[in-house]
């Protein structure tokens, strides 16, 4: 005999319900939480903080100019600052993705754990009146 028809459906379930799938909950949850942190880049945009936006960086002059030396070097600095503008943008809303996707992860499995309690408390109160 097999060990699954030995076992009473009762235990199967709880053991279904209180083990097999938090841990799957938590794979899944673990999987989210690294599909948010690959979609936003987090690291690489704090590597890259202030690169040049999209690599606009413009050549020095190679002669003596001041003006196109500070033509350039002013179109650099914006750029720079442009970049780690949006950077800083996208960097925040990472965040608040992970946070919200951590949340929401907690919550999920914290109802899962208490359906069988609510589906019970519900059966009863209605039994009550």
């Amino acid at each position: 005999m097999e060990k699954s028809e030995r076992e009473n459906i009762i235990i199967m379930w709880l053991s279904w319900q209180f083990y097999e799938m938090p841990k799957f909950l938590f794979s899944v949850w673990r999987n989210y939480l690294l599909f948010g942190l690959d979609y936003f880049s987090i690291t690489l945009l704090f590597k890259t903080l202030f690169s040049p936006w999209k690599k606009y960086n413009w050549l020095y002059p190679k002669g003596f100019d001041i003006k196109e030396f500070f033509n350039t070097l002013i179109s650099n600095t914006f750029s720079r600052i442009l970049g780690s503008i949006c950077r800083m943008v996208l960097i925040i809303i990472g965040v608040l993705a992970q946070v919200f996707i951590f949340v929401a992860g907690i919550v999920v499995i914290f109802l899962w754990l208490l359906i069988p309690f609510i589906i019970i408390s519900g059966i009863l109160f209605f039994l009550t009146l």
